[in-house]
């Protein structure tokens, strides 16, 4: 049986994040000692949580470790309810974006293990090439600080855009230096990219909206980011301290198991790339 609860971002919104996360979760301040207990994770629910359930459903039980798995659909609360301690682990991002998130918001969540990579893609509803794209055409990026940055870079990989020197993970339009088929950009959530596929001409989504969206990456994206030396693998995370937790550790080792690259290529056929 699935051990999942949905929480959408209107919902939480709704109420207080700490009473309602703390009635929900495990209610465990991060620095205490006392591990017993069941391990809560927040996870994307693609493909994050579904990996988590095929470990939780086919490896957990014999490795002596209780797993639940909590889907959230933004990028936000996972960290901040694995810094309040109402969950005790996250699955969902990449380094570069935890140390944005990290600076900006005094959080101290650090990476455990990496699990997976997600090519980030470009999408169309209108072209089937990405040569096809029309002057003036509009491309709806990540509005987040370093999924944006790495949509231009994508982009500019691609010969569609040139950025100036030293241009990083905070890269954003204003960074261009070159756009010679005069795109505009359209800032939206990064869940909503694969959402505006119908109102703009193109659009940069992260892998795991694409999955959730019916889109596959590997065959689908005008273009695709290389897995070769990429800094954007996703992990498993705790708040500092936590990382010694046994069930923590169980859960690190059973996510790089050979049965779970098993599944991940299996099921997602080049959409999502192991890591280890």
């Amino acid at each position: 049986m699935r051990n999942t609860a949905k929480l959408s971002t209107a919902v939480l919104a709704a109420g207080a994040l700490a009473f309602g996360l703390t009635a929900c979760g495990s209610g465990k301040d991060s620095a205490s000692s006392d591990y017993s207990g069941p391990l809560i994770v927040a996870a994307s629910p693609t493909p994050h949580a579904e990996i988590l359930n095929f470990v939780e459903k086919n490896l957990a039980k014999k490795a002596g470790l209780d797993l639940q798995v909590k889907e959230f659909q933004d990028y936000i609360v996972p960290n901040t309810a694995t810094e309040d301690g109402s969950v005790d682990a996250n699955y969902f991002q990449n380094q570069p974006y935890l140390d944005d998130f990290n600076n900006k918001r005094g959080t101290h969540i650090v990476p455990v293990v990496t699990v997976h990579l997600e090519p980030l893609g470009l999408y169309s509803h209108k072209v089937k090439k990405v040569d096809a794209l029309k002057s003036g055409a509009t491309v709806a990026v990540p509005n987040d600080a370093v999924n944006e940055a790495r949509a231009l870079k994508l982009l500019a990989a691609n010969g569609l855009i040139t950025l100036k020197d030293g241009a990083g993970n905070e890269a954003t339009p204003q960074d261009i230096t070159k756009n010679p088929k005069n795109l505009k950009f359209k800032e939206v959530e990064a869940a909503q990219t694969a959402r505006s596929l119908d109102d703009v001409d193109a659009a940069v989504v992260n892998g795991n909206y694409a999955i959730s969206a019916g889109i596959k990456p590997a065959k689908d994206a005008l273009v695709l980011e290389s897995a070769k030396n990429s800094p954007y693998g996703n992990f498993l995370a705790v708040k500092k301290g936590n990382e010694k937790d046994p069930r923590v550790k169980k859960l690190a080792k059973l996510l790089t198991s050979p049965e779970v690259k098993k599944f991940i290529e299996d099921k997602y056929q080049g959409s999502v790339i192991p890591s280890f």
